[in-house]
Parts: C-alpha cells; sequence; structure tokens
C-alpha cells in the first residue's frame, strides 16, 4: 500500500509545473481579454455600436440564418467559458499539490519549506481565480451585446444597416475603378 501512496505522490508532483504554466496562460489571456474588451468598451461609447463578428458576418453575407449567428456567437465566446470553468479548478490543484510537502515539512519542524510550498499554493489560486473572474465578467457582458445585436438582427434593425454598409463599400470600389 505504501508503495502505491508513494507512486501516486510522486505523478502528483509531476502535474505541478503544467497547471502553473497552463494558468500562467490562462492569466495573460484574461489579460488580453481585458484589454480587448476595455477597447470595446471605448469603441462603444464614442462610435455607438462597435462592429465585432457578428455584424461583419452580417455585412459579408446578405442573408445569414439566426442559428448560424448564434454559433458564432458560441464560437467567439467559447474560450472565455473555457478559462472562466477551467481556471478555478486548475486553482485548486495547484493549491492542493504542495499542501503534501507542507504538511511534511510542518512534521519535520521546516517552517521556511512549509511557508514556501504555501506561497506557491496560495499564488496559484488567486492568479487562477483573477483570471476565471476577468474572463467571466467578459463573457456575460460580450454575450449580452452578441445577443442584442442578433436579436436585432432578427428584427431586421441590423440588416438594413449592413445593407447601406454593401452599398457604400459597393459604390466606393465603383467610383474609384
Amino acid at each position: 500500500m505504501l508503495m502505491i501512496e508513494n507512486a501516486l505522490s510522486q505523478v502528483t508532483a509531476y502535474f505541478m509545473l503544467p497547471v502553473l504554466l497552463v494558468l500562467a496562460l490562462m492569466f495573460c489571456y484574461s489579460l488580453f481579454v481585458l484589454g480587448e474588451f476595455l477597447y470595446d468598451i471605448v469603441g462603444r461609447w464614442l462610435f455607438g455600436r462597435y462592429p465585432n463578428t457578428i455584424s461583419r458576418l452580417i455585412a459579408v453575407h446578405e442573408h445569414v440564418a439566426i442559428e448560424t449567428l448564434e454559433l458564432q456567437m458560441l464560437k467567439e465566446l467559447e474560450p472565455l467559458r473555457i478559462v472562466s470553468r477551467v481556471a478555478p479548478m486548475l486553482g485548486l490543484v495547484a493549491t492542493m499539490i504542495p499542501m503534501g510537502p507542507a504538511l511534511i515539512a510542518v512534521s519535520q519542524g521546516d517552517s521556511l519549506g512549509m511557508a514556501q510550498q504555501l506561497e506557491v499554493a496560495f499564488s496559484a489560486v488567486i492568479t487562477a481565480l483573477m483570471a476565471a473572474s476577468i474572463t467571466f465578467v467578459v463573457l456575460l457582458v460580450k454575450r449580452r451585446w452578441l445577443l442584442a445585436e442578433i436579436s436585432d438582427y432578427n428584427q431586421g434593425l441590423v440588416h438594413s444597416s449592413a445593407q447601406a454598409q454593401r452599398r457604400e463599400a459597393i459604390s466606393s470600389t465603383e467610383a474609384t475603378a
């Protein structure tokens, strides 16, 4: 039984580096998404409705099915959903892995070793929760924006503006030719 426990402990220790790397990538992604989100907010504030993938899809194709727009919305929001749900789980994993060595350090009277292990554990979970929080907020707001745009298209509001953009693009290309 002790052999199985030692093997399991060693295998779990190998998970720490990949988990920390994925958490760091998720945190960097969340900062990138936050910057992009703030840019979108400024664009919406200055110019009204700021174009995104849904409005570009409508502008390119004359008639787009609602299901296609909803699929595009899900595709755009999927990375945000994944990070907002997976980051806390990985944060928990990154918290639990150093707990074993920290408890061993306490039993041996090594308070410095325990403190170092707990520092890694708490830093990882805080990073994970920050990444999840940022992406969750962006997910909620972007989802509302995209659903509003799909609703406007469904009611015929976006379609007429997309047709106007298409006519404007055609007339500008004809003027240059």
